[in-house]
């Protein structure tokens, strides 16, 4: 909010640079926002691909998390009003890798009902599988 004060005063005052300045800090607090909100639907969207895949099998439960994932994060990453979307593919794959530990994670505490350390899950799926059928559920 108090950008948005800053941003009144410079423009009130003619100081266009220092406005341009604060529309630049609040575009990038604004993509970090997506961002960080996508990395939190993403660690849950590779929880339920990998307990899937580690158990061979599903259940409503997980699929319903899987796609309200997938439909939260091509809602957060769409840019509504000028179209496009805020990360590009290559974003959205880092963000993907980077949301794989913590997935993992949480898998071994979910899957096989908490028996199977990471190691052990990471043995018997195949990461970059499911990295790439995340990234191929999502829009772009």
């Amino acid at each position: 909010m108090e950008e948005l004060i800053e941003l009144r005063k410079s423009i009130t005052s003619g100081n266009y640079q220092k406005a341009l300045e604060i529309v630049d800090e609040l575009e990038t607090m604004s993509k970090e926002d997506k961002v960080e909100r996508i990395y939190s639907y993403a660690i849950i969207l590779l929880l339920h691909l990998i307990k899937k895949e580690a158990e061979k099998r599903t259940t409503k439960s997980w699929e319903v998390s899987i796609k309200n994932s997938v439909e939260r994060i091509n809602r957060i990453n769409k840019r509504r009003k000028s179209g496009g979307y805020y990360t590009n593919q290559e974003e959205l794959q880092e963000i993907i890798d980077d949301a794989v530990l913590p997935a993992l994670r949480n898998a071994s505490l979910e899957a096989f009902e908490g028996t199977r350390s990471e190691q052990e899950i990471l043995q018997i799926i195949d990461l970059d599988l499911i990295k790439n059928k995340a990234l191929e559920m999502l829009d772009y």
